[in-house]
């Protein structure tokens, strides 16, 4: 049993505690204007809308070197490597956040230096992220319509979806369908 839905934090975005299974690559499906703490929202294949990766100054400077532009429009279809780094600090203490170990786009390794602590740098080395070539997205919502009030179809591409990653507001749309297609079958 694979328990990786289980110790997710209950929470609107991707924390770092999340990648404590390890390192996950994903592709960015959007990204959209955050508030002012958090300014940019990466809407990601692996954890959705609901779950968008807020990254850190540190981070958007490290992908902003790597993709050699600041506008995002452009990040759109390019993957990453996530990982939990232990050793990022806040408010002077070790609390751990997510850190980029490799990205698609890169010729050769990027090696940047960081702020780690207030005056002090240190180099971080991201390698080139080779993926395979992404099959055409599914229109899930299309699928819906498709599959009607056929409760057995419904379950099918709820778990289908589930599998592939899709995100909270379409599982939770599916699920929607499958309820409405089971009353529709009691009444």
């Amino acid at each position: 049993m694979d328990v990786s839905n289980a110790i997710q934090a209950k929470s609107d975005q991707l924390n770092a505690i999340d990648l404590a299974g390890g390192p996950v690559t994903v592709r960015i499906v959007d990204v959209k204007q955050g508030n002012a703490d958090q300014p940019v929202n990466i809407v990601t294949d692996v954890f959705g809308p609901g779950r968008p990766f807020k990254p850190s100054k540190t981070v958007l400077r490290v992908l902003v070197a790597g993709w050699n532009t600041t506008d995002t429009t452009t990040w759109v279809g390019q993957s990453m490597t996530l990982y939990r780094d232990p050793a990022v600090r806040w408010a002077g203490e070790a609390i751990g956040g997510i850190r980029v170990s490799a990205m698609t786009g890169l010729n050769k390794p990027l090696v940047i230096a960081l702020p780690t602590s207030k005056g002090k740098t240190a180099k971080s080395t991201v390698t080139p992220l080779e993926v395979a070539a992404q099959p055409a997205a599914r229109d899930w919502l299309a699928e819906v319509e498709l599959a009607g009030n056929d409760v057995d179809a419904l379950r099918a591409l709820h778990g289908a979806a589930r599998a592939a990653g899709a995100g909270k507001d379409v599982l939770e749309q599916i699920a929607a369908a499958g309820r409405a297609a089971q009353a529709g079958e009691t009444e």
